[in-house]
């Protein structure tokens, strides 16, 4: 039954990196690290749902209950962290839409920037 479970949740894992999306190069890091923690509280989900799954098959309760309430609080993680990514890339592209923007009396003006052929936008004093 060991073996079972740990090539179960080994083959659980695997499948949720494989169907992971990739990050676009152009997100910010805290966008990327937001999209890494969601991945892996939508994997927690998916391994304790298949724990809670081969509880309920095996006819063991405690194994059910704590493989169902796992999945129930990775699926809720998993959510909460959805909204708070698209908040921020949200509150990125407020700023970067704009042109130009005052701070402590100096302005600031957008440059577009290409490195490596990958566009990005940087704010820098206006002279």
């Amino acid at each position: 039954m060991k073996n079972a479970f740990k090539n179960l949740l080994a083959l659980t894992a695997m499948g949720g990196v494989m169907v992971a999306p990739i990050s676009a190069s152009a997100q910010s890091a805290s966008s990327r690290h937001r999209q890494q923690t969601k991945n892996t509280w939508r994997n927690l989900a998916y391994g304790a749902g298949a724990v809670g799954l081969l509880g309920l098959l095996k006819g063991d309760n405690t194994l059910a209950i704590a493989g169902g309430a796992g999945a129930l609080y990775s699926a809720y993680r998993y959510e909460q962290d959805r909204k708070s990514q698209s908040k921020m890339d949200h509150a990125r592209y407020q700023v970067f839409r704009q042109g130009s923007y005052t701070h402590n009396g100096h302005r600031y003006v957008r440059k577009t920037v290409w490195k490596n052929g990958q566009k990005y936008y940087q704010f820098v004093r206006a002279r």
